[in-house]
């Protein structure tokens, strides 16, 4: 039997978790002024924006909770440490994303049918210095690892969501304030939770998926399995299994039955070597087992 595990994420870790925590102390100060301006203003374009905001907090919260744990060593009750955390985290946050955007529509709905006043001038600073403090969320976040990092990118959607929703705010102040078509307030409200509940049905998805240990979207297992059965002196192989621990820590396993005579440390070597090499598998486990077949053929070959 092989195993072979190698660590190099430790400096993206690290990038990550300071930009969640920056980005964490922007969103939860900006939330409290736009929770207060909403109401001042009567926008709920604004407070949508801000039970937005709210998620947002809650999911930099979590996901900076969620590095802290998967920083945890592996003890004897949990051998692969905390990890998997990160995505529970991310998996509740697109629940609460589906949710936030089924109760703003439910609100919007309600706006339409009785459109109320609304401060445009109030709005429109708010939302404004809401757009700005998004942007520069949005920046920080991108200089993580929002490509590989499930985790991660689940609060980067949070907060571009967030930016969509202050857009939304901007136009549908100046509407208010020029025209004075007071429906641009719901109106913007429901396309934020439009956007809302698309982007926490990919999360709620992504996630749900490596939850159920199902195959990383970016191998393709009949790829490894061709590899390695093309491999000298590898007779066929079977118990193959890829899935996620967390975002961006894949883990294979696999039962390689062996031609006899093979050399099965070079064998071992070579196969974990291509593993990483062509897939990105560091975290490999290979059982070794003998060719049955040749065995059987030798016994009847003795009788």
């Amino acid at each position: 039997m092989g195993h072979n595990h190698s660590h190099d994420h430790g400096h993206t870790h690290s990038a990550n978790k300071k930009a969640l925590f920056i980005s964490f102390l922007l969103i939860s100060s900006f939330m409290i002024l736009e929770v207060i301006g909403g109401f001042v203003t009567n926008s709920l374009a604004l407070l949508s924006d801000a039970g937005h905001m709210l998620s947002d907090a809650v999911a930099l919260g979590m996901s900076l909770l969620a590095f802290k744990l998967g920083e945890k060593a592996s003890d004897q009750d949990k051998t692969y440490g905390y990890k998997r955390f990160e995505i529970l985290a991310a998996f509740l946050n697109g629940i609460a994303l589906i949710a936030i955007s089924f109760y703003i529509l439910w609100e919007s709905i309600n706006r339409f049918i009785d459109p109320p006043d609304v401060a445009s001038t109030g709005m429109l600073i708010i939302a404004t210095i809401g757009f700005i403090v998004n942007v520069l969320v949005a920046w920080i976040l991108m200089k993580g690892d929002t490509s590989e990092n499930l985790n991660l990118r689940s609060a980067f959607l949070h907060v571009l969501g967030d930016l969509l929703g202050s857009i939304g705010a901007i136009i549908a102040a100046l509407l208010i304030m020029f025209v004075g078509w007071n429906y641009a307030d719901p109106i913007a409200s429901s396309i934020v939770a439009v956007l809302v509940l698309i982007s926490g049905i990919r999360v709620t998805k992504d996630s749900f998926h490596v939850l159920m240990e199902g195959t990383p979207s970016n191998i393709d297992l009949e790829e490894v399995k061709k590899m390695l059965t093309g491999l000298e002196g590898v007779h066929s192989i079977h118990d193959v299994h890829i899935w996620n621990i967390t975002s961006d820590f894949p883990a294979f396993t696999c039962h390689l039955v062996v031609k006899k005579g093979c050399d099965r440390d070079q064998l071992l070597q070579l196969a974990n070597q291509k593993l990483h090499d062509q897939f990105d598998l560091s975290h490999t486990t290979i059982q070794m087992e003998c060719d049955t077949s040749e065995i059987k053929y030798q016994e009847n070959n003795c009788n």
